[in-house]
């Protein structure tokens, strides 16, 4: 049989209601229509699946038996078509985003905020990685999509668009408070107590390479899990280090630490979106990264004034 799954629909209204008239309401449809629709499901069907009174529609044998198998369908179809327009409507969902330390703290937590306060139904999963990590997660679809820092060479299945940039602060401690007036040498920095995150890091191959370009060799003395780690090895004066802005401003405001000027111009660290080619956004994590493009170029207009 190809039975139009119209017929089952009204079948369904109407077994439930056990009343064409109430199916007619619910149905926003004429009671002559539905009875016509019965009578073609039953001539498909080859049996008599109602019966009609003046108190109302009984189901038969046979049309209890449809019924119990409708009811189960329709319902499902029902609950499928309720949360599709929940989610197209981001009145529901869910959004898993991959993100590096420092593209957190810069770009993703501010857009969080609003996007939570615009969406309050959608539900947020943050995988905090390392930008490798962070990478992996989009690649292996355990991610919507990543926002890091400086992505390393990534595969033909990710595309990789640049959001925003900053630069890293050279940073030191109370024992080095006389430099912070003058120009010290990235030659001078290599003399010195370097604290550096863990060579698995996107940063430490990033300076790796910075020094490498300038004739030097990258040597740090101590070796930090995340940027939050470094600030208190360098108050200490551990050593000196090379920290987002955004962690240091308030101990550079406080004169817990110094910003040493460098004269080799820090390169600019880009922060980007990695995502899947194959893997199209579902309606909530698209909302979520046009945020983030609308927040990153105010975040660059702001940089750049």
């Amino acid at each position: 049989m190809n039975v139009n799954y119209e017929y089952y629909r009204i079948f369904y209204h109407v077994a439930k209601c056990k009343s064409l008239t109430q199916a007619a309401e619910v149905l926003h449809a004429s009671q002559p229509n539905l009875s016509r629709a019965i009578r073609l499901l039953e001539g498909e069907t080859g049996c008599r699946l109602m019966l009609r009174s003046n108190r109302g529609v009984t189901l038969t044998p046979e049309g209890e038996r449809l019924y119990s198998h409708v009811k189960i369908a329709v319902e499902r179809l029902m609950l499928a078509e309720e949360e599709i327009a929940a989610q197209t409507s981001l009145r529901d969902g869910c959004v898993t985003i991959g993100a590096s330390e420092t593209a957190l703290r810069i770009l993703v937590l501010p857009v969080l905020r609003v996007f939570r306060e615009t969406y309050p139904g959608i539900r947020i999963r943050i995988r905090n990685h390392l930008t490798i990590q962070a990478v992996r997660s989009v690649e292996e679809g355990k991610a919507d999509f990543a926002v890091v820092t400086t992505p390393p060479p990534v595969s033909s299945v990710l595309k990789v668009q640049p959001l925003t940039g900053f630069r890293d602060v050279l940073t030191a401690g109370p024992s080095l408070a006389d430099r912070k007036d003058g120009i010290v040498t990235l030659k001078e920095t290599a003399s010195w107590p370097l604290i550096c995150l863990g060579e698995d890091t996107v940063t430490y191959r990033f300076y790796e390479e910075f020094y490498r370009k300038h004739g030097l060799i990258l040597r740090p003395e101590l070796l930090a899990a995340t940027a939050d780690q470094m600030l208190p090895l360098i108050k200490d004066d551990l050593g000196i280090g090379f920290v987002p802005e955004i962690f240091v401003r308030d101990a550079l405001a406080a004169g817990e630490v110094y910003r040493l000027t460098l004269a080799e111009e820090l390169p600019f660290r880009p922060i980007c979106l990695v995502e899947h080619e194959g893997h199209p956004l579902n309606v909530a994590a698209a909302a979520l990264k046009e945020m983030l493009v609308r927040k990153a170029a105010d975040h660059d207009s702001l940089r750049l004034l």
